[in-house]
């Protein structure tokens, strides 16, 4: 690959001045018009036909200037398969789950007026584990499930409570079993958590005097959204406009549409008013998606030298009250159910199925974290049982160039092994430190899951002063998007990185972007900025070739200049092209420079219905963790001395970025393994705030090692990959290894809580050695 200029090199962020001076403006900041304040009415139980709404009372209300109820507003949302409305209509299936709103002229006037809503109740009755779920005597929490719409590559089960049921097989799994020398088959546990953006979710929404719906929102997907409420509300697109300003974090949380249709009916009511709804933190982790939780069973069969023969893989989700978008994470953990390692013989089945939980849906990793949970701790009982290093295991099985995925992919420039041994060497692995200290390791994988057809666009515009402004369809959550694309873009143009402008969305303006998901947003954005660089280089070197009287092919861009190749002497300022170009004998040649770029995946495509066989990916990143710990058998509590981890990044746009990912996401994946889990009492979360729902400080917080690799990916904007997910998805079953190795337990769940771990010493201590799932 040819030297590059700006990309590769640590530019200081686009958005650090405003956020460290509190210049920029997240959706709370902005005063948008005549505002009104909603709250809204939630159910209380989990599952009821809704017998009388009473909402006189709240109407009568001072300040109050609308009310509304499902009945008015009984349009259907989704993604990918359309089973959700915002408000409850008919009947409720989680505790918690919208059944009205007030808009009224103050916060307090709206909270009192909502406290005046009667809402009566026959209860149903509810199912809150999957497992049971999946029985026939079951209640069913959607009854009509063969009406709904959906994409066609989820497979829901009418009569049942499996709105999505993916199969994979590869190869010949009873042949692969035959062949082993050791087959161990145990049960695993992942349970829910919430993302805990530092922002909660909110919307706003104005319904103009002319019919045009806008809406403000913490959305990570504005044209989707866009497109979600104009199909729910029966709109042409051009009537919907969708602004994001910049968000506090997203994590997968605010992927879809989430709440934005908890003001719009309420803004149609009140034309000319935005109304605007700011969630609690107990709202946030009550009321909006969750990771769902899995019970999985998984069974291998590997021969004595190590090599993996066969993988049987049973995973059982908790998709919650609506699925619309669970689903796709079933999916995309079904056909990705090796992990990172090359199986030649696989069967999966993987069942998303409703519960009167809360609602389920993506988080960082978006299944990859559940899934290779149980993979990767069962890879190091299986070392156990061989008495075999569990780093020389993985080193054997796991993927290298031209291996193939569960699906049946090929994967190319693979440095998995690359990623296991640096993080080795950083931990000293093999090398014992104490009684009760150990160490694990762990490996990942993940793609985009996306469709193989979501498409990313930008605009680029040549100021008549030389300067740049980019245009696109992408959110800026804290990720760095904005400067990661104006380096792309500058490398692009060769124009500095100063020099480029980009904002944050708004569908009236901003070109199509399918979702600001998948650890995609780099690698589809940046693909689409190239093209759209490609197309103002076209046009400026059109232009030059005119000033200058020399072919367009010989002529080079480089700042604020454009030169002929063959004599740098031969020169004409940037500027001059970009200002309305004219002849000296004053004709004009051409308006202002635009180009625009549009990238769509071509190498994906549909896997087949019954083997799950196929090309799901646009490309895979690999990783590892290590940690070593220390375990106090006296009272269970687990010490991470240190963490290290690898992500290969393909080419990393901006290495000091790339870092604090890997580091913002092994303490994410540090503190769902020792912290998070959400309580549930028939569907009521327990602990909906901080008080109760602990997240690791600075002072839990262990060194960590961050590793880059560079193995370049051929398609990617120059040899990138996205890694914004993968850094979470491998440390927890890397620091369950390492309680492993510390005391000789099993962890099959986590958190490893202190009373989880002391019991699991005592019970080992008394014959048993295992946290059960």
């Amino acid at each position: 690959m040819p030297a590059l200029n700006y990309v590769g090199i640590s530019v200081p962020r686009k958005d650090a001045v405003e956020k460290v001076t509190g210049g920029a403006k997240f959706l709370e900041d902005l005063y948008i018009g005549p505002m009104l304040y909603a709250r809204i009415k939630k159910s209380t139980v989990a599952h009821g036909r809704i017998k009388r709404i009473d909402t006189s009372k709240a109407e009568k209300h001072p300040g109050v200037k609308a009310v509304v109820t499902g009945r008015e507003f009984p349009n259907k949302v989704g993604l990918y398969l359309i089973d959700r409305t915002f408000f409850a209509v008919g009947k409720v299936r989680y505790w918690g789950e919208p059944v009205a709103a007030v808009a009224a002229v103050s916060e307090k006037s709206a909270a009192e007026a909502v406290e005046l809503i009667e809402v009566e109740y026959e209860e149903l009755p509810a199912v809150f584990d999957p497992r049971e779920a999946l029985q026939k005597e079951a209640p069913l929490v959607h009854e009509h499930l063969e009406t709904y719409e959906r994409v066609p590559v989820f497979y829901p089960t009418p009569g049942t409570n499996i709105s999505n049921h993916f199969k994979l097989r590869k190869g010949d799994t009873e042949k692969g079993f035959a062949e082993a020398d050791l087959i161990l088959e145990r049960e695993y546990h992942v349970p829910q958590m919430q993302h805990v953006t530092i922002e909660t979710h909110k919307a706003a929404a104005l319904w103009s005097h002319d019919g045009k719906l806008t809406v403000w929102s913490t959305a990570q997907s504005p044209s989707i959204v866009r497109q979600l409420l104009a199909k729910s509300l029966d709109l042409p697109l051009g009537r919907v406009r969708v602004i994001s300003n910049y968000i506090g974090g997203g994590f997968g949380g605010k992927a879809g549409a989430t709440m934005e249709g908890l003001v719009i009916p309420l803004a149609q009511k009140c034309p000319g008013y935005v109304v605007r709804i700011v969630f609690t933190r107990e709202e946030d982790v009550q009321g909006t998606f969750t990771r769902q939780a899995l019970y999985a069973r998984l069974k291998t069969g590997v021969r004595k030298d190590g090599r993996i023969t066969a993988l049987q893989y049973e995973m059982i989700w908790d998709g919650g009250a609506y699925t619309e978008y669970g689903v796709n994470i079933v999916r995309a953990a079904g056909y990705s159910s090796t992990g990172a390692y090359d199986i030649p013989n696989v069967k999966t089945d993987s069942y998303c199925v409703y519960t009167n939980n809360p609602v389920g849906g993506p988080v960082r990793g978006f299944g990859m974290c559940e899934m290779q949970w149980g993979i990767e701790r069962q890879i190091d009982e299986i070392a156990r049982e061989l008495k075999m290093d569990p780093l020389q295991l993985r080193l054997i099985n796991g993927m290298k160039e031209g291996s193939r995925t569960a699906s049946g992919q090929a994967v190319a420039h693979v440095a998995f092994d690359q990623c296991l041994q640096t993080v080795a060497e950083a931990i000293q692995w093999g090398r014992k430190e104490g009684r009760y200290r150990g160490k694990g390791i762990a490996g990942l994988v993940k793609a985009p899951a996306q469709p193989s057809n979501a498409a990313s666009s930008a605009i680029i515009r040549i100021n008549e002063d030389g300067t740049v402004h980019v245009l696109m369809g992408a959110t800026e959550m804290g990720q760095g998007m904005l400067t990661a694309i104006s380096q792309i873009a500058a490398e692009a143009l060769n124009i500095p990185v100063e020099k480029i402008e980009i904002r944050v969305p708004d569908t009236d303006f901003s070109p199509y972007e399918w979702q600001s998901v998948g650890s995609r947003t780099t690698y589809t954005c940046g693909k689409a900025v190239q093209m759209a660089a490609r197309d103002v280089l076209e046009q400026i070197y059109r232009l030059a070739s005119l000033e200058l009287g020399k072919p367009a092919g010989e002529m080079k861009l480089d700042n604020d200049t454009v030169y002929w190749l063959k004599d740098k002497s031969k020169q004409v300022p940037l500027k001059k092209l970009a200002d309305s170009y004219k002849k000296d004998t004053g004709e004009g040649v051409s308006g202002p420079i635009i180009g625009r770029g549009s990238y769509v995946p071509t190498k994906m495509s549909n896997l087949d219905p019954e083997t799950g066989q196929g090309n799901p990916g646009l490309f895979y990143c690999f990783g590892a963790t290590a940690a070593e710990v220390e375990v106090d058998p006296e009272t269970g509590t687990v010490k991470i001395l240190q963490l290290a981890a690898s992500i290969d990044a393909g080419q990393a746009v901006n290495p000091q970025l790339c870092r604090v990912q890997v580091h913002g996401g092994t303490i994410m994946g540090l503190s769902t393994a020792l912290y998070e889990e959400i309580q549930l009492d028939r569907g009521r979360v327990l602990n909906p705030n901080f008080t109760d729902y602990k997240i690791p400080t600075i002072a839990n917080t262990p060194p960590i090692s961050s590793f880059i690799l560079e193995t370049a990916e051929a398609d990617g904007p120059y040899g990138l990959r996205g890694i914004g997910e993968q850094p979470m998805i491998s440390v927890a079953p890397a620091i369950a290894n390492a309680v492993a190795d510390a005391v000789g337990i099993d962890p099959r769940t986590f958190p490893l809580t202190p009373e989880r771990v002391y019991k699991a010493i005592k019970e080992k201590e008394a014959g048993t050695h295992s946290i059960p799932g």
